[in-house]
């Protein structure tokens, strides 16, 4: 139904995820990849590719900027440009692929980043898997994060969009 997502607003969207990011949780649970994979599929293309990466300025005012933002910046904006794909092959099994690439892709942006800018590594090829060995617990939680917030905003806007297509108007009876 177009007219549902005509009327999404980005500016809502950015807000509850800024509010969910500055809440207290685990590590890498967060809702901004699925925001982002959300985006490219229902938001007016304009607003795809920033929205999530509005959020995660606002919520970096608070929470702090690092050496590796480009890189996370990156990788979300990559996950809507995968959005922007599904917008036209949605199906239950792509959004779930399309979580589950976005979480892939954030892990090894991310990592990447961290041994290349951080100096904990070595500059090396076992510098650079001991980075991905250490961030595999976080990637853990990228993936629960992912999953779960995609399935709260996928299933929530298919569930809105079924109840208002089997809204029957109330027919008045005539005295």
């Amino acid at each position: 139904m177009k007219y549902l997502q005509n009327i999404i607003n980005p500016s809502l969207l950015i807000l509850i995820a800024v509010v969910i990011r500055l809440l207290p949780h685990p590590a890498n649970v967060a809702p901004i990849g699925a925001l982002a994979l959300f985006g490219g599929v229902y938001l007016n293309k304009k607003y795809a590719l920033v929205v999530p990466l509005i959020a995660m300025v606002i919520s970096d005012y608070f929470l702090g900027f690092d050496t590796t933002m480009p890189f996370v910046y990156g990788s979300f904006f990559l996950i809507g440009l995968l959005g922007l794909w599904l917008r036209d092959h949605k199906s239950p099994q792509h959004v779930v692929a399309g979580s589950l690439l976005g979480s892939v892709l954030f892990f090894l942006i991310t990592n990447f980043g961290v041994w290349l800018v951080s100096g904990m590594y070595a500059k090396t090829f076992s510098g650079l898997l001991a980075c991905y060995v250490a961030g595999l617990p976080f990637f853990r939680n990228t993936i629960i994060g992912d999953l779960f917030y995609t399935g709260v905003f996928f299933g929530g806007f298919e569930l809105v969009e079924h109840t208002i297509q089997n809204i029957k108007p109330k027919t008045i009876a005539h005295i």
